[in-house]
């Protein structure tokens, strides 16, 4: 399980420069993908081995400076409730402010680690000024300028050690099949009535997670795990509504599943939280199913569902091929169609395709359509294979991969998902050094 280190503290003190400096560190060493700067608030990064998520409340805050206040409290509660560790940063600039003193008010009565960071201190006077935030009464500070990384080093080095250590929990092999999406969408319901009226249930399992539920469930000769993000715990105080709540809350069943049912609410439409939602299972290279949900509610004519696939699949270019289930969980309609489309992607994230089968297929396309020739340099790809990791990864192996641009990766992912059924899941596509 990976741990969750949530940055708060009021807007404009840096925590998007330190937590984008976080993530490119990272970024540098893993394939960047593209679609990743569509939702700059969540990541995942490692510090001396061991790997963890980074939320930045900064973004999810809009609203004016009265409404900053309250929302800012509210993202302070879920984070010392959601995250493993927090870093509550302020700026030495503005020394200490009210606001700062209502967050510190906050993080003093919490059981969790809290790093109290003064950011922009980049010099022996700035240094100086940062003794006042010992006033804010969390003890020791880290002096930090995210702009240039210094001060970042020691932090994290305290961050990682205080984590808890990630519980090793007792993986049954079979697959997980998360549900997740906005708060009052139906994820619930969807849940209940899959599980209600069938008797195939094995057996209860609390959540292995804090805050979600794993079902055993059978169904088509499938057995497989579903978890339930849709919050056990009803939150007394955090309003219902918060966008960050929900990223939040999906964030750890997203990274411990295999496909993603992104459940929508059919009357609210593909709204921009659902769309974090779903690049943040895009990102983690899940498979996704979405499931409009309350589909009973919506005034049909003849062309209605074509015209809402078609708007969501615009919202999730250049990754469309996904399938959309229109369904009603109040009249049961297509809810097991839902499941069984998510049996079918789970078998197409794990397919593997044998390497002479991937040349046959595709070399002949490469040969008709080469890469564009780059600087009178001509690219020429020599041999395909599919790379052993948990989700569709392949390599094409050629003369001049740094010559090889987006749009031309992007074609052979199409010829891939055209050749052989990738419907539901990511693709990543790797130029290689023959």
């Amino acid at each position: 399980m990976s741990n969750i280190v949530a940055v708060v503290g009021r807007p404009n003190v840096g925590k998007s420069t330190f937590f984008n400096r976080l993530i490119k560190r990272r970024e540098a060493i893993v394939d960047a993908v593209s679609g990743v700067t569509r939702d700059r608030h969540y990541g995942k990064t490692d510090w001396n081995g061991k790997e963890f998520s980074l939320i930045d409340t900064g973004g999810y805050v809009v609203g004016s400076d009265d409404i900053f206040e309250a929302e800012i409290d509210k993202q302070v509660e879920l984070a010392i409730e959601e995250a493993d560790a927090i870093i509550f940063m302020v700026d030495v600039e503005s020394g200490v402010t009210g606001m700062d003193e209502d967050v510190a008010q906050l993080l003093r009565k919490v059981k969790k680690p809290v790093f109290l960071v003064v950011n922009k201190v980049d010099n022996n006077k700035r240094l100086e000024d940062a003794v006042e935030f010992y006033s804010l009464g969390l003890g020791e500070y880290y002096a930090i300028a995210s702009i240039n990384g210094s001060g970042t080093g020691d932090l994290l080095d305290a961050v990682v050690e205080a984590l808890p250590e990630a519980e090793e929990v007792e993986e049954d092999e079979l697959p997980r099949f998360a549900v997740v999406g906005r708060p009052n969408a139906g994820k619930s319901s969807f849940i209940n009535a899959l599980i209600g009226e069938e008797r195939y249930i094995v057996t209860d399992i609390a959540g292995t997670t804090r805050d979600s539920i794993d079902t055993k469930y059978n169904r088509f000769g499938f057995e497989f795990n579903l978890v339930d993000t849709a919050g056990i715990r009803r939150k007394s105080k955090v309003k219902e509504d918060l966008e960050f709540y929900s990223v939040m809350r999906s964030v750890r069943a997203i990274e411990h599943c295999d496909v993603c049912l992104l459940v929508l609410d059919a009357t609210r439409g593909f709204d921009g939280q659902v769309q974090n939602i779903f690049w943040l299972a895009e990102r983690n290279r899940k498979g996704i199913v979405i499931l409009v949900n309350k589909w009973d509610l919506v005034e049909k004519d003849t062309k209605t569902a074509k015209d809402f696939e078609k708007h969501i699949r615009e919202q999730i270019a250049p990754f469309t091929d996904v399938p959309i289930v229109f369904i009603s969980v109040l009249n049961k309609q297509r809810i097991f169609k839902a499941i069984e489309t998510a049996v079918e992607v789970y078998k197409n994230r794990t397919k593997r395709i044998k390497t002479s089968v991937l040349n046959e297929a595709l070399l002949p396309i490469i040969e008709h359509q080469p890469p564009p020739a780059n600087k009178g340099k001509f690219v020429k790809i020599k041999y395909i294979m599919q790379l052993p990791t948990p989700q569709p990864q392949f390599a094409f192996f050629c003369n001049l991969p740094q010559y090889v641009k987006e749009p031309y990766k992007r074609f052979l992912e199409n010829k891939l998902r055209d050749q052989f059924d990738f419907n539901g899941v990511p693709i990543s596509v790797y130029m290689r050094k023959k």
